[in-house]
């Protein structure tokens, strides 16, 4: 929650536009979304919590597109149903390589909104990420990359 404060302080106090900020980096840094109303910390560890839907991709620095080894991936995600629960919750850890892998189902439709899958990640000497990644229908699989930006 440090991270987001410290990018909100920035964005109000307009010291430099974010935008802006992020170009500064030779990999772009993964683009911050809401947490939502469901977070729970100490989500049980485990890389699957259904099946027909699989998320990979590897955690970097901004700074150097170097992968960030044992970074911490919170995630959690709509039921079947479209209802937030805890039997939809994991926590995750990349490998020393930074890469991750998920199984999960597609989530159920929750009201208007897209399919999607919430993350929040975390690693010593980077700024906490807080993101979401949107399924595209009829997908089984994809590949996000999580770039995160080095602590001031």
């Amino acid at each position: 929650m440090k991270s987001l404060l410290f990018l909100l302080i920035l964005f109000m106090t307009n010291i430099t536009p974010l935008e802006t900020w992020a170009q500064q980096y030779p990999c772009r840094p993964t683009s911050p979304d809401a947490d939502g109303p469901f977070y729970r910390p100490n989500a049980p560890e485990r890389n699957q919590i259904g099946t027909g839907y699989l998320l990979m991709g590897e955690v970097k620095s901004a700074a150097n597109c170097a992968p960030v080894s044992r970074a911490r991936i919170e995630i959690w995600l709509a039921g079947p149903d479209g209802v937030y629960g805890d039997e939809w919750r994991a926590t995750i850890f990349a490998n020393k390589a930074g890469r991750y892998h998920f199984s999960s189902h597609f989530p159920g439709n929750y009201g208007s909104r897209p399919p999607h899958i919430h993350l929040i990640v975390n690693a010593p000497g980077f700024l906490e990420l807080i993101t979401q990644h949107y399924m595209v229908p009829g997908q089984g699989e994809a590949i996000l990359d999580l770039v995160l930006i080095p602590a001031p």
